[in-house]
């Protein structure tokens, strides 16, 4: 006797979660660390000017009360293949100050999922930093090398590698191999990594021979967020600890950061946008109660 209903349909295979690209290590706390106020002090001037889709350049006057006052100008080229929003290839950053010196960095798209990245530092007319990255993005990994200041006749040099993976939706684990020579001295550095993203939150945790660096992020509500970062060095025998705290007031068009540490600084930066003009205002004060030393700053960007 035959089924009266038919052959009963195939169940359709269960696909589990796309993993999703890890980033790359350097941003690992970025979350955290965007929460927290920069220090400034002074008088600052930001003029920003799109030339045209691809050329902007940037005129900074920094007047410090601490130090010598400076002028930086900046330009960045941007070429035609972008991936995101915020990333687009070939990319040229160039930035020289009153003194000479220089800072420039050049990214490129070699292939799909190869990118790699040149860094050159100046101090007046002698080279400082000189560096250069390739790094492999997967569809659930991360893989970076970088050689930084090579010297042959010197024979020293530093090796960077970093690997992240996905190992779940929400979990990220990986590490971090410092090589350096030079003569007299070699040695390597191992550091391991792991961050966990859940729906509100971000914690992200680097353990190594040279101490620790934990970090918490917080998501509370569209208008307020926090962060706690943790570092520990055991070379230096120092453990900081900070709280960090950001207020987006949109209505307002203003954004309040602030921070507690275990230093006994506070400090907050106060940013106000005044639309329809393309100007921010940025206020900013810290104040260190243990060394019983204050210092404020004011910003003025436009464009």
């Amino acid at each position: 006797m035959g089924n009266a209903l038919g052959p009963a349909a195939p169940r359709a295979p269960r696909r589990g979660e796309p993993l999703g690209s890890p980033g790359s290590f350097d941003e690992l706390h970025r979350q955290c660390k965007e929460i927290f106020p920069q220090q400034m002090e002074g008088v600052k001037l930001i003029v920003n000017k799109t030339l045209s889709s691809h050329f902007q350049v940037t005129h900074t006057v920094h007047m410090s009360t601490l130090g010598l006052s400076s002028y930086h100008f900046n330009a960045t080229f941007v070429g035609d293949r972008q991936l995101s929003p915020t990333e687009a290839f070939p990319t040229l950053v160039g930035d020289m100050d009153n003194s000479g010196s220089l800072n420039a960095q050049v990214l490129h798209l070699v292939a799909e999922r190869i990118r790699t990245k040149a860094v050159f530092q100046t101090h007046q007319a002698k080279f400082v930093t000189w560096q250069f990255d390739g790094e492999y993005r997967g569809d659930d990994c991360t893989a970076t090398l970088t050689l930084g200041n090579p010297d042959l006749l010197g024979e020293s040099v530093i090796l960077v590698a970093h690997f992240l993976q996905s190992v779940t939706s929400r979990l990220v684990l990986g590490g971090e191999m410092v090589y350096h020579r030079r003569p007299g001295e070699e040695g390597a550095i191992l550091t391991l990594a792991g961050k966990y993203t859940a729906l509100k939150w971000v914690a992200t945790l680097n353990v190594g021979y040279g101490g620790a660096h934990a970090s918490y992020y917080h998501r509370a509500n569209e208008q307020v967020q926090v962060g706690v970062e943790l570092e520990a060095n055991t070379r230096l025998q120092d453990t900081t600890f900070a709280f960090g705290y950001q207020l987006n007031l949109p209505q307002a068009n203003m954004v309040f950061r602030g921070l507690l540490d275990s230093n006994w600084s506070v400090g907050g930066v106060l940013e106000k946008k005044l639309p329809p003009l393309p100007v921010t205002l940025a206020l900013g004060a810290f104040l260190n109660h243990w060394k019983n030393r204050f210092h404020c700053g004011f910003s003025v960007i436009v464009g």
